[in-house]
């Protein structure tokens, strides 16, 4: 065996309703048994998260063959979150803010690299997925909550404070009196904020599952709902576009499966919203990773030394 095929990232994705860990290949191969998922939620303190990672990364390490190495960590965590201080503060996890993975280290015995979960998918859709050999690329997570990562001239973009691309904050629609996130992507477009939106129109279902169905069958106020996600995601889009001219904007999280035109009403609300004809030319694309986008970013971080 070569050492680059005995030598793994340790990837963790820290998300709003699990936190998944698992070993990945150089190539971007998710070593499947690895994969570890941990519950976390709303409710979760920092200590909590940080045990969450933990308990995730070593189940997944507990994969590793003999002789194989981990050359490094990498940590894909929703945001925002401070690189200077390494720590998170997850809009989805209010009491999880302050943690941080640096302890990771001494759990996998290599080092340790945070950044944006938005930042791991456009990594991983440009190294190998939907957005490979793009330009100026957009890569959209819409899940529980939305995230965004941006690939500008080629490379990473994550500004200062590591947050660039923070798309599900960017507020497309008036706040009004509302609350702090009224407007915003995430509060218009994610998964439970939808699903919240269907039953104050007088929708009885529960889950973006039971939303999926209802759609399908063509309950007017699911489709409604779909419709009204997929139009906020666009408009965002077409916002980002106009400001960076972009290639490429690849759709993933388990939300954007919610119905099979999501990506194209994602796509004409792009050609709709847009103000000039350039920023209109973007492709929407879904992602070319199967559901691993966050975990081979995640990996791509790690291999790449970026921190």
């Amino acid at each position: 065996m070569s050492e680059a095929a005995s030598s793994y990232a340790l990837a963790v994705d820290v998300g709003g309703t699990k936190i998944e860990a698992a070993l990945v290949t150089a190539a971007g191969e998710v070593v499947q048994a690895s994969r570890s998922r941990v519950p976390t939620g709303r409710a979760i303190t920092q200590a909590g998260l940080e045990q969450a990672a933990t308990d995730a990364a070593t189940r997944a390490l507990a994969h590793l063959d003999p002789g194989a190495r981990v050359v490094g960590v990498g940590v894909g965590s929703a945001g925002p979150l401070d690189l200077q201080r390494g720590v998170v503060a997850p809009v989805n996890m209010p009491d999880a803010a302050g943690a941080g993975f640096a302890h990771l280290e001494a759990v996998a015995s290599a080092p340790v690299a945070l950044a944006l979960d938005g930042t791991c998918i456009a990594l991983a859709e440009h190294r190998f997925g939907a957005a490979r050999g793009a330009r100026n690329a957009l890569a959209l997570v819409v899940s529980t909550g939305v995230g965004g990562g941006l690939i500008i001239d080629g490379q990473p973009v994550r500004g200062k404070s590591g947050n660039a691309g923070h798309v599900g904050q960017v507020r497309i629609e008036p706040r009004g009196d509302g609350a702090i996130d009224a407007g915003t992507v995430e509060q218009i477009a994610s998964g439970p904020h939808i699903v919240r939106w269907a039953q104050s129109q007088g929708w009885e279902g529960a889950t973006g599952e039971d939303l999926a169905r209802d759609a399908a069958a063509g309950l007017p106020v699911a489709r409604a709902a779909v419709e009204r996600s997929a139009f906020a995601v666009g408009t965002a889009i077409a916002n980002v576009s106009t400001l960076l001219d972009l290639d490429v904007a690849v759709i993933a999280g388990g939300f954007s499966g919610v119905s099979p035109d999501y990506i194209p009403l994602v796509a004409a609300a792009v050609r709709e919203q847009a103000m000039l004809p350039y920023a209109a030319t973007v492709e929407v694309r879904p992602s070319g990773l199967d559901g691993a986008g966050p975990l081979v970013g995640a990996a791509v971080l790690a291999f790449d030394g970026l921190a």
